[in-house]
């Protein structure tokens, strides 16, 4: 008991350390823009999963802060949900593309780490086919997309995890991912 005890009080420690060393950290400037450029990589979930394990993608995200620790963002790019093999056969699916485009607020709850949510839509630009299938036929659809995060940003750099739903025309899907972006202001 005595060894769990005095775990958690270095754990305890340590965060505080943590928190206190990055509390002069100012991550947002009121009435200023900032602009970010962010790689992105994510599992598929959902109706996806079954034709996509992996998505990649890139973002631009501009962000406005409106206080010390609220800032509203627009989040613009391209995902890539790469098929996989076909149950049964050597071919694969084809790639679902999507471009997203998202409105959302980060809430710094310490100087360094926030809560995240976006809203927007998603436009199919490629949708997953058999192989040798036409794409002229196939329905491209445009999705809502909503986002809750949760991430880390300092005064260059923003590393967050998101669960990303894709919903609408009767088929679903989702993404949990990892964005890392770079940062500066405008």
């Amino acid at each position: 008991m005595k060894k769990v005890t005095n775990l958690l009080a270095a754990a305890t420690v340590a965060v505080a350390i943590f928190i206190g060393s990055s509390a002069k950290a100012q991550t947002i400037t009121p009435d200023k823009f900032r602009f970010g450029i962010g790689v992105e990589g994510g599992i598929a979930t959902g109706a996806a999963h079954d034709y996509s394990n992996l998505e990649l993608g890139g973002t631009g995200r501009v962000q406005y802060g409106v206080s010390n620790n609220l800032a509203i963002t627009l989040t613009s790019g391209y995902y890539n949900f790469f098929g996989k093999t076909e149950p049964g056969t050597d071919s694969k699916y084809q790639s679902l593309g999507m471009v997203p485009i998202k409105a959302g607020i980060k809430a710094f709850f310490t100087p360094n780490l926030y809560f995240g949510a976006e809203v927007g839509a998603g436009i199919e630009t490629k949708t997953f086919l058999p192989q040798g299938v036409d794409e002229n036929f196939a329905e491209k659809d445009t999705k809502l997309i909503l986002s809750p995060a949760i991430g880390y940003a300092s005064k260059h750099y923003d590393v967050g995890v998101r669960y990303e739903n894709y919903s609408g025309q009767g088929n679903n899907y989702g993404l949990v991912a990892l964005r890392v972006a770079y940062g500066f202001g405008l």
